[in-house]
């Protein structure tokens, strides 16, 4: 498959492995907020004809979650990825969420490390793994980073 333009987008619930033993939850099966951001990546996927590349996982809900969509900005998907950001928080986690525009592949990946593979991916991940060593709860959206309780 060869590369086209479009966005690809992370989105890591953080320090969730203590959010769940801090609550007693089984990491096993779905839970209120790996269920509700398992239900509104499905919301995002269909509003925005993207492809998912790695991550939905409605049998023990979604923690993480690899995105793409082709021919679309990540600019214009800011108030999408914040409404995402917010609804997270309010169910008393937080998730850092990095968008970034660029060459995209576009095809499903068969596991986590292959999921990764490709310039964007990469740079996307160095990119989420050094907000959540800040803190997390962070919006990265081709270069511009917002606070999620701040808007």
């Amino acid at each position: 498959m060869r590369p086209s333009w479009g966005t690809i987008i992370i989105i890591d619930l953080d320090r969730f492995s203590e959010f769940i033993e801090s609550r007693g939850l089984n990491p096993y099966s779905p839970n209120d907020v790996t269920g509700e951001l398992s239900r509104l990546i499905d919301i995002f996927k269909s509003k925005h004809s993207a492809i998912v590349i790695y991550g939905l996982d409605w049998d023990r809900g979604t923690e993480e979650a690899i995105i793409e969509i082709p021919e679309v900005e990540a600019e214009s998907l800011i108030e999408d990825l914040k409404d995402i950001a917010k609804t997270i928080n309010s169910l008393g986690a937080s998730a850092t969420i990095v968008a970034l525009t660029g060459y995209i592949l576009g095809k499903e990946a068969r596991n986590r490390r292959e999921a990764y593979k490709g310039d964007i991916r990469r740079k996307a991940k160095r990119i989420l793994e050094k907000l959540k060593r800040r803190g997390g709860n962070l919006l990265y959206v081709d270069g511009l980073i917002y606070k999620v309780g701040e808007f």
